[in-house]
């Protein structure tokens, strides 16, 4: 048990999916001709001047209304000047003393343990361009700049790496679940700067913070932060941590797994807030904010109703929420007519156990009225729950199909004819006559050895109704 304890607070800069900028009307798509979707605002040329977009501060509304925060009806925007080449103006827009969106939590459960991470605030600003390094000269594409960004910064509430995972994977699902943004990790969409710093158990001090930049996978995020973590420890056991561990921004070679310096790290003060003169303060009218608090349901909602109206177990339902694309496949099922405990077991048991590597949900070519129909199959006992999983291995292979005719080409019907089941069950227990005796007399263990006699003699049929029909035929 490590003698140290960790602290982290979280900055998450998630791209909002307004169709134009957030100051002026150039597109948003990703993965246009670069330097196409700009103009003299997001070029910074002189005499354009920004336009606040309205859609973006309803956006911000929503998340804050999500995470029960604080809405600033007044906020103001600021300037925060530093120079770097993918910003043109040499500044960015950004909010500083007065953000949109205040105080709020969100709560995350790590090892059947829940724990509430508190949100300083949210800010709406302009993102940077892209800066491309190829071999002895660098490029910069514009077409990113002026994007609408809300950064989300958290209280240094988190103490390991899992916490800061289960928080941002909750961030994650609610930005999607409202649909303000697609949150798309490897485009960019959703970026994480992580502040990590340590001291012993024990300590009430905060010692030196360092911060790790854009980091754009759950997966690199929670290495770099258990690489900083022991660089920290060990640079603090060795003597050394007031000379190796500065207020500085490092970066994580994903190659290596290493964490390394990038530049010293800035304080608010070195940017030179100041507000904006080209914007007039904010004022959310009423109609606007009724707008933007009027959100859909929320992961941990749907987890309750599920619980509540389907009897489903709460880890079960903590799994259906964890991603937009789960729930909306396991609802769609529900709306093509399959039980809802069927649904959820070959959902995210029987298929998602199926998928490897680059097959997902999405690219499986097995739609939710497909899987709907297998589950209700099963539960109509036209096909046993076997049949029903050989039935599934072709469809993962096939990456699609019918179910019905797949029933019929793999001779997977199960028989329910009563009387045709019963005629092999009289005639397994006239030949085991000697047996029946012995089960009457108390060897209740042999009712396995009738059922497996009637399985075998009558293929295709369904084993529930096999047990129903032996025991009355047995008493």
């Amino acid at each position: 048990m490590s003698a140290y304890e960790t602290i982290i607070g979280l900055e998450v800069h998630v791209q909002l999916n307004t169709a134009t900028k957030i100051f002026c009307s150039c597109a948003t798509s990703f993965g246009e001709e670069p330097n196409k979707n700009v103009c003299p605002t997001c070029l910074g040329l002189p005499g354009a001047l920004p336009v606040l977009n309205r859609e973006a501060v309803k956006k911000a509304i929503s998340f804050g209304t999500a995470i029960n925060a604080t809405i600033n009806q007044n906020s103001i925007f600021a300037r925060k000047n530093y120079f770097y080449p993918d910003l043109p103006k040499a500044y960015q827009i950004s909010q500083f003393e007065i953000p949109i969106v205040g105080r709020g939590e969100i709560e995350i459960e790590v090892s059947g343990e829940r724990k509430t991470i508190g949100v300083t605030r949210a800010h709406l600003e302009e993102d940077a361009g892209k800066n491309i390094h190829e071999d002895n000269y660098s490029k910069v594409d514009l077409n990113r700049a002026c994007t609408p960004l809300l950064e989300i910064v958290s209280e240094p509430d988190m103490k390991s790496s899992d916490e800061a995972i289960a928080y941002l994977k909750k961030l994650h699902s609610i930005v999607r679940f409202l649909g303000i943004s697609d949150a798309n990790m490897q485009e960019g969409s959703f970026r994480c700067d992580a502040n990590v710093s340590i001291r012993p158990k024990g300590d009430s001090k905060l010692y030196t913070r360092v911060e790790i930049k854009n980091l754009n996978s759950f997966k690199f995020i929670q290495k770099a932060i258990e690489y900083e973590v022991e660089r920290q420890i060990d640079a603090w056991e060795d003597g050394k941590y007031e000379s190796e561990v500065v207020q500085e921004t490092r970066l994580f070679d994903t190659a290596k797994g290493v964490t390394r310096s990038m530049r010293g790290k800035e304080e608010a003060a070195d940017y030179r807030y100041f507000p904006d003169p080209d914007l007039l303060p904010v004022f959310i009218d009423e109609e606007l904010m009724t707008q933007g608090k009027q959100i859909p349901e929320m992961p941990d909602e749907k987890a309750q109703r599920y619980i509540k109206d389907f009897g489903i177990k709460p880890y079960d339902a903590g799994v259906l929420t964890s991603s937009l694309e789960l729930t909306e496949y396991f609802e769609s099922m529900l709306d093509f007519g399959a039980s809802a405990k069927g649904s959820l077991t070959w959902l995210t048991t029987e298929l998602l156990g199926r998928l490897k590597g680059e097959n997902t949900l999405q690219t499986c070519g097995i739609d939710s009225a497909t899987l709907a129909t297998l589950v209700k199959r099963i539960d109509e006992g036209k096909i046993s729950g076997k049949s029903g999983k050989e039935i599934l291995d072709v469809l993962v292979e096939n990456r699609g199909g019918d179910v019905d005719t797949l029933i019929q080409s793999l001779g997977l019907e199960q028989v329910n004819d009563d009387g045709a089941i019963l005629s092999v069950i009289d005639s397994v227990l006239s030949a085991n006559a000697d047996k029946v005796a012995e089960y009457k007399s108390g060897k209740d263990k042999l009712f396995g050895f009738f059922v497996g006699q009637v399985m075998k003699n009558a293929k295709g049929v369904n084993p529930a109704r096999v047990n129903e029909l032996l025991k009355g035929r047995l008493q």
